[in-house]
Formats: structure tokens, sequence, C-alpha cells
């Protein structure tokens, strides 16, 4: 597994590219924001933690650019602590944030969780393809297919999409989609949530403003409404 470390913090930067490369991982690094856009085409990379602060082009800016071509795994570093700057960047396309000052086993746990989600380990118990409705779930690729359209998705939001689609009619509460896909001990709250199903909703629906399959129970939560 390879990941992007971005950040201008050299000595930072060399601190999580040690403990990363202690736990089996290839790292590559960058120390603004165009080297980050340019390493991002890299195929092999599976996952960029990405600092908010860069010179020449900040992190939001670089997660939106990167976005506009790979759905890899961005987790944000922000030493900044304001809410409406983690939702920025889950806006942007990012999968996780982690404020600093941090520990790197937390950095560790995130990354390995987000990993874990993206590349189950034996796939051989589950199906390459899973169809409800008139959508499709392709686990070789982590994207949904709706008629002939292929969808890619983040990380995240194919495992959203995986839980409605094999719970029809199940509504969720914020706090069950936080628990259940974010994880027991994520530090978000439930606007995360929102700001997921909104970016879902932009992708699959043909309609994002009277949403078809994901639709909403008022005062509850979320469902996937099966055709």
């Amino acid at each position: 597994m390879k990941i992007l470390v971005v950040d201008d913090e050299k000595l930072l930067v060399k601190g999580i590219k040690y403990n990363l490369q202690q736990e089996g991982y290839q790292v590559e690094t960058a120390f603004d924001g165009e080297e980050a856009v340019r390493l991002a085409h890299d195929d092999s990379i599976d996952l960029i933690l990405l600092d908010v602060m860069l010179p020449k082009m900040d992190g939001l800016s670089v997660c939106r650019a990167i976005r506009a071509f790979s759905e890899v795994p961005i987790i944000m570093l922000t030493a900044k602590s304001e809410d409406i700057d983690k939702i920025l960047g889950l806006e942007y396309g990012a999968d996780d944030y982690i404020t600093k000052p941090f520990n790197i086993r937390e950095v560790t746990a995130r990354i390995k969780a987000i990993l874990r989600r993206i590349n189950p380990a034996p796939k051989a118990e589950k199906e390459k393809l899973y169809t409800s409705g008139d959508i499709t779930l392709d686990y070789n690729f982590r994207r949904i297919i709706i008629g002939d359209k292929v969808i890619e998705l983040t990380g995240k939001e194919f495992d959203l999409m995986e839980l409605f689609l094999r719970n029809p009619g199940k509504v969720y509460t914020r706090e069950n989609l936080l628990d259940i896909a974010w994880g027991f001990d994520y530090p978000g709250d439930v606007r995360t949530v929102d700001v997921h199903i909104r970016r879902l909703r932009e992708k699959v629906e043909p309609n994002p403003a009277e949403p078809t399959y994901i639709k909403t129970k008022w005062g509850v939560g979320y469902y996937y409404k099966k055709d």
C-alpha cells in the first residue's frame, strides 16, 4: 500500500513517514499543493494525508482538484478546530479529517480503517456484484452501476450505498449512520452524515432535489426506496 503525505512541516512529514513505514506502507511526500496534485495522478497511491494549510495551493483546493480525476481516499490534516473547516473538507470530497496536534497511533488507526473498508480482506465470501432494484454494487471497483451508467464513489459513499441497498426500507438515523459507517469512536457530528448524503445524491439521483433512491424520513433519518 502506498500513502501520499502532504504537509509543509518537514519535520512532521518525516515523523509520519517513519511511522507509516514501520507499519509496512510505502510513503511518498509532498510539501506544497501543486506538487500534491501532480503526485496524486499516480494510480498506485492508495490514500492521501493532506494538510489544509499549504503553500502554492491550499489543501481544500488540492482536495477538489484531485476529486476531478480520482476517488482515492483523502484524510485532511488541520490545525483548525472550527467545525466549518471540517465540514468544508468533507464538502470538497475528503473522506475523513484529523485535527492537529494528533497522536500518530490515531493517524495509523484511521488509515487502516479506511483501507479495510475499500479493500476488505477475504472477498471470496462476498459476491462481486450485488443488485437491488436498478442499482448494482460493483465490489471489484467499489462503484455502482445504474442502467448503463457507471458511477464512481468515494470509499465512504460506497459504504453508505451498500448499507442502504442491502437494507431497503430500513430507516437509519444520522446517529446510526455515523456509528455504522464511521465507527463508534469517530469524533465528528451528525452534519458529517448530511454532507455525505448530499454528495451521494448528487451522484446517483436523476434529480437530487427530489430523490428517487435515498429518501428522507423527516425528523428521523434516511432510507433506500427499492423500486
